[in-house]
């Protein structure tokens, strides 16, 4: 008989995730971690996971597998490291959008350019919800942060189309109201080679929500549900009428050499050519 799904399998014991009231940060989570019992996993010993700084990145740091905690927007050369040296795990990124396209920018784009074999999953709340609720590159024009007092006036940046246009094999977005296809897309890239980026939109009640006039997570919840259109809708939409929306769905789904398989192919290469 099948073992049930059960968090306390995957979840440090004695630890209580510490997010806010109405964070998607722990539905994003206990998502992932059905993804990972669906693959047939019921411990995370295949698992390396790796996160900057941020409350997003919080998220593996509770659970029972190895982890590394780095510096903020630095996550993903420390996991590509680990992925070369350690090539039978899964190696997970888990950042914000700040800690991912803000500060670790270069990375993201070129750990997708080098297609390396990773997964990277950006929860992206639209702003810099743990250091006091500053623009992020993701924030909606318009929206009121503590740095934009008088509203953003910055185009946000579509990460899911940027790391398509740089060569990863795989990119999805969803928000935190779509969580099983949410999950099915974290079940999808576990089986993938290559570079895959998932972001799920997610709310942050306290330090964009508020700010914004939701009274309550689930006002924000359903403003989420209510934005979202499929990447087919917004074929036939213009740029002027996508602004207000979040595209959601799988953007791309393709097959090139991973940067491991790349890497090692070349060093036999070189070994066989000077023995």
């Amino acid at each position: 008989m099948k073992e049930a799904f059960s968090i306390r399998n995957y979840m440090r014991p004695g630890l209580k995730p510490q997010f806010c009231p109405g964070c998607g940060c722990l539905r994003v989570s206990i998502a992932f971690l059905k993804a990972v019992y669906e693959s047939g996993h019921h411990n995370l010993r295949k698992f390396c996971f790796v996160s900057g700084i941020g409350c997003s990145s919080l998220i593996p740091l509770y659970y029972l597998a190895d982890a590394i905690h780095t510096l903020h927007g630095r996550s993903i050369p420390v996991a590509t490291s680990i992925k070369l040296l350690r090539r039978e795990l899964h190696v997970v990124v888990f950042g914000g959008d700040g800690d991912l396209v803000g500060i670790g920018m270069g990375h993201l784009v070129h750990a997708a350019r080098r297609n390396v074999d990773i997964l990277v999953i950006m929860v992206n709340n639209m702003v810099y919800g743990m250091t006091g609720g500053q623009v992020a590159p993701t924030t909606p024009k318009g929206v009121r942060t503590t740095t934009t007092p008088y509203g953003n006036f910055e185009p946000p940046i579509d990460a899911v189309r940027l790391v398509v246009a740089a060569g990863a094999n795989y990119a999805a977005r969803w928000t935190a109201t779509h969580l099983d296809e949410f999950k099915d897309s974290c079940k999808k890239a576990l089986t993938m080679d290559g570079f895959r980026f998932i972001e799920i939109v997610s709310p942050c009640p306290s330090n964009y929500g508020r700010r914004v006039g939701f009274e309550s997570a689930s006002e924000m919840l359903k403003w989420l549900k209510d934005i979202s259109i499929s990447v087919s809708q917004a074929q036939a939409m213009s740029e002027v009428e996508l602004e207000e929306k979040i595209v959601i769905g799988e953007f791309v789904e393709r097959k090139r050499p991973g940067f491991v398989e790349s890497i090692y192919t070349l060093l036999k290469e070189v070994s066989r050519r000077d023995a």
